[in-house]
């Protein structure tokens, strides 16, 4: 019953002058980057360490490319959300799948390095679920011919399953394969239960603050809109009590894991909670009856 956390950040205006106001300096992990880093290259005769950005749908969208062999197959990886790349953390669980795959990584349209890269307010009106599906298209044509593959193996996790599937079903003759983590079928039911258990588990523990704040939504979702307010409120307790990693009320060595991330400059870091809620508004309206958020109080992920 493990769904995918939702951490809802304050509104933030997107301009260049306020975003490098919001940079903060973490200059003293530094050291432990330069660390990880160095455990991270890839120094294989064969192997591949890229990462650029690339013009997918009119946009400019960053790439990581990494493996031991390139003769390997290629996984593409769409990252969950909406907007919360993958990229920043990377280095706490990838290098064991590199020993077989090149895995690509791309932080999508209004996400980590693409969002902090250039104003994403010319293409905020074309965050629809359909564009998201003709990028992962579009990456995967791109890097098919680059890297010189046949086929990939696509590769989605939580609101990256929406997005990937979409694109599995365009285009099934890109892909030898389609891998779903934390797969979205029904998004009302699986917010539905998500409720519930932090419900129940209050009840059982004798958290009155927790009940009298999750009845103020019940039912939930009931057939109101899934809004981020709602959302907030119906995923806290969920997750304290283990509904996002089991046995734990907290999750910081997954939040803070961008902060020893080599990949990412510090003005990076601070657009993931950004480029969360610059997405998140526009997409969660079109997108509720299909795709299934993961809550905490201050950024948004599914």
């Amino acid at each position: 019953m493990k769904t995918m956390h939702l951490l809802i950040a304050l509104l933030l205006s997107f301009a260049p002058a306020a975003q490098a106001a919001e940079c903060k300096d973490t200059s003293g992990y530094a050291k432990a980057r330069a660390i990880i880093e160095d455990l991270n290259r890839i120094v294989a005769p064969n192997g591949i360490q890229e990462a650029y950005a690339t013009r997918i749908g009119g946009v400019d969208q960053w790439i990581s490319v990494r493996g031991q062999d390139k003769a390997n197959p290629i996984v593409l990886f769409t990252h969950g959300g909406p907007a919360s790349p993958l990229i920043p953390t990377m280095w706490q669980y990838q290098r064991p799948l590199e020993e077989y795959f090149t895995v690509v990584n791309w932080d999508q349209r209004g996400a980590g390095k693409t969002f902090a890269s250039h104003d994403p307010n010319p293409y905020a009106d074309t965050l629809k679920i359909d564009r998201y599906a003709d990028d992962a298209i579009e990456i995967a044509e791109y890097v098919r011919k680059r890297y010189g593959k046949r086929k990939l193996i696509l590769m989605g996790h939580s609101w990256g399953t929406v997005v990937a599937m979409s694109a599995a079903l365009k285009r099934p003759d890109l892909f030898y394969a389609y891998v779903g983590i934390g797969q979205v079928i029904n998004v009302r039911e699986n917010e539905r239960i998500s409720f519930d258990f932090g419900l129940q588990q209050a009840k059982a523990r004798g958290n009155t603050e927790a009940v009298a704040e999750m009845q103020t939504i019940a039912p939930y979702p009931g057939n109101q809109p899934i809004t981020r307010e709602r959302i907030i409120t119906a995923r806290k307790w969920a997750q304290y009590y283990g509904g996002l990693t089991a046995y734990r009320n907290e999750s910081p060595y997954y939040y803070r894991a961008p902060l020893l991330s080599p990949e990412y400059d510090d003005c990076d870091r601070a657009a993931v909670d950004r480029g969360n809620e610059f997405s998140l508004g526009r997409i969660l309206p079109n997108s509720s009856t299909s795709t299934s958020p993961r809550s905490r109080s201050s950024r948004s992920r599914w």
